[in-house]
């Protein structure tokens, strides 16, 4: 189990949670609506994966890079919808920001965002993945499960 991993998980609820107070404010509330959703379920996932930490097959190095990806892809996520939300920005949120444009800038800083996260989002999937793949007995003796001999 990862502390810390979990921690973030709950911060970025708490986050996302008030983000919700913010729709009536929102330029393009679709998008704040968004923040609310993606901040909710990212933070879902940083809490299992906290919890599962010790079951991934992965060196040191790697379970930090997975972890960390997952936390950049989160926090960004929540972060870029938060501000198209706030600005209008919906360039690379044809649906839910139908219908608004940001400043350049703005729009510029959403787009860089979820085209980050998406990379980190793939990077950290593709290295759970991976962990899940490796050595089952590995994994179960880091979470504590007694392995059963091969027949």
């Amino acid at each position: 189990m990862n502390r810390r991993q979990i921690q973030v998980g709950f911060v970025l609820i708490l986050l996302a949670l008030f983000t919700g107070f913010g729709m009536p404010l929102y330029v393009n509330p679709r998008l704040g609506l968004a923040a609310h959703i993606v901040g909710v379920t990212g933070g879902l996932v940083l809490i299992a994966l906290g919890a599962l930490a010790g079951a991934f097959a992965l060196g040191r190095r790697s379970t930090s890079v997975m972890m960390w990806a997952w936390v950049y892809a989160a926090y960004a996520n929540w972060f870029a919808c938060l501000l198209g939300g706030i600005t209008g920005a919906s360039r690379l949120t044809p649906i839910a920001g139908a219908a608004t444009k940001g400043a350049p800038m703005a729009e510029n800083v959403v787009a860089f965002l979820l085209q980050s996260l998406a990379v980190a989002a793939i990077a950290g999937t593709v290295l759970a993945v991976w962990g899940f793949r490796k050595s089952t007995e590995r994994a179960a003796i880091a979470v504590g499960v007694p392995s059963t001999p091969a027949p």
